[in-house]
């Protein structure tokens, strides 16, 4: 048998290593090919693209590991692959599970289609499976970190440790990032009490907008004027705020008018409900109007619209508010807020003395 060496590789141990290389990279592209061929008369591959990468090089690793078997190496090379090829297993192998793990995210997605009109299932299973996806993807990479330093003898025991008791390290590093482990617990658990969802509309700080992003640390709230507020998740689990779409996208808006206390009320509210049913933003559900305060100069009155969901809703206030008012100013301009004064004669005003204009009657 040839002794291989870093200075000193025989014609014999480099065809040997070539072939075993070539042989996989054919094998690899045939069974793919396959795979492919087989995949696309059932659906659309998505799996198989995402391992395409990580397979061909860990048939590779194997390929080499084959053809460097019947091989004498010397210690010292001998010591290197197997470290080295170790390693590389361990990132490959890493490289892998993270393929298979957006491709089984791609998958529920596709079938959880975010943009219906009733898009609440959809919004749950997005949401789990985002903050679900990254908690593994953690997992994944303290996993392959280390079987990396378990392949390396001088800090073999620190891969162990950290591979089996890879909790106890998270305390210790909790105590100096009390905040961030804080807001990672915090991630974990929203994932399965769901205080908010994907593209739910919440109140944050007096700022209304929707969920647009839920990490395991942070959350991105999408604001009515297009700026991102950036809230950590822990905000979520301790302070009140407001979700108008926990249980469904259906939403309730409302119009204020304030009128004279003489107008007509029965011809408002005919107005207000002609304008929501003529408006096709509503959904049918509710559309009335009612007299909910009285002061001396004004009647208020308040119209309840539904809507599908809240962007509707607002479009929806907004058209019927302007629809009201314009019925308001041209039909019943009588109805429009008024300040009145009576004016007894000789009550406060003094008797006015008629001006004599300069040079007149000289």
């Amino acid at each position: 048998m040839p002794d291989i060496s870093l200075t000193n590789i025989t014609s014999v141990a480099a065809v040997s290593i070539a072939l075993s290389v070539v042989a996989a990279f054919l094998i690899h592209w045939l069974l793919y090919a396959i795979a492919v061929r087989v995949v696309r008369t059932r659906m659309t591959p998505i799996l198989l693209p995402e391992i395409f990468q990580p397979t061909r090089w860990l048939v590779v690793l194997f390929a080499l590991g084959a053809g460097l078997q019947p091989l004498e190496m010397g210690p010292r090379v001998e010591g290197l692959w197997s470290i080295g090829s170790k390693m590389l297993f361990a990132l490959l192998a890493g490289w892998l599970l993270l393929g298979i793990l957006r491709a089984v995210r791609q998958v529920i997605e596709s079938h959880s289609d975010i943009n219906a009109e009733d898009n609440l299932k959809a919004r749950r299973r997005h949401t789990r499976v985002r903050i679900l996806y990254r908690i593994i993807q953690s997992i994944i990479a303290v996993l392959v970190i280390a079987m990396v330093l378990i392949a390396i003898p001088g800090v073999r025991s620190i891969g162990v440790t950290l591979a089996a008791s890879a909790g106890l390290v998270g305390l210790a590093v909790g105590a100096a990032a009390q905040p961030a482990l804080k807001n990672l617990i915090a991630g974990i658990q929203m994932a399965f009490s769901e205080p908010i969802r994907l593209d739910d509309v919440v109140i944050v700080e007096g700022e209304w907008g929707r969920i647009e992003d839920i990490t395991l640390t942070f959350v991105v709230v999408r604001i009515w004027d297009d700026r991102r507020m950036v809230v950590p998740v822990s905000y979520f689990l301790e302070k009140p705020f407001q979700n108008w779409t926990t249980k469904t996208s259906d939403l309730l808006g409302t119009v204020f008018f304030y009128v004279d206390p003489a107008a007509d009320v029965g011809r408002i509210r005919d107005a207000f409900v002609d304008a929501v049913k003529a408006n096709s933003r509503w959904d049918g559900r509710v559309a009335i109007l009612q007299v909910t305060d009285h002061r001396a100069d004004a009647l208020e009155l308040r119209g309840l619209l539904s809507a599908r969901n809240a962007g509707i809703a607002f479009d929806l206030r907004c058209e019927v508010r302007e629809t009201v008012m314009d019925f308001l100013r041209t039909q019943m301009p009588e109805a429009l807020v008024r300040s009145r004064q009576r004016l007894e004669p000789g009550e406060g005003f003094p008797a006015l003395e008629p001006t004599r204009r300069s040079g007149a009657g000289e």
